[in-house]
């Protein structure tokens, strides 16, 4: 199994926005082959900002890898540019290997 995780820094005020950028979208998932779920996650919040991260598991690296070159992946992520104002830098990727 593969869990894969971008870490966000949100402005300290702009969660509600980015909670709903999430619950809005269509991430195109659903079908994809390999995919078993995801979920958003909230985590610590600093002066400045709130750390949030996507975490979705997955069959196998390369099932997680084959989505990332699909028309799905493509299409979950066309508008991931807009609403910049509510981030702090970019996100933050990291991917595991599940040992146990």
């Amino acid at each position: 199994m593969f869990i894969a995780m971008n870490r966000f820094k949100i402005i300290k005020g702009k969660e509600e926005i980015f909670e709903s950028i999430w619950k809005n979208r269509d991430s195109h998932l659903e079908n994809v082959p390999g995919f078993k779920n995801f979920n958003l996650i909230k985590g610590k919040e600093e002066e400045e900002f709130v750390i949030y991260a996507s975490h979705s598991t997955w069959e196998s690296e390369k099932s997680f890898l084959a989505w990332t070159k699909s028309e799905a992946f493509k299409e979950a992520h066309k508008n991931a540019g807009q609403h910049r104002e509510i981030y702090i830098g970019h996100p933050e990727f990291e991917g595991f290997n599940v040992i146990l």
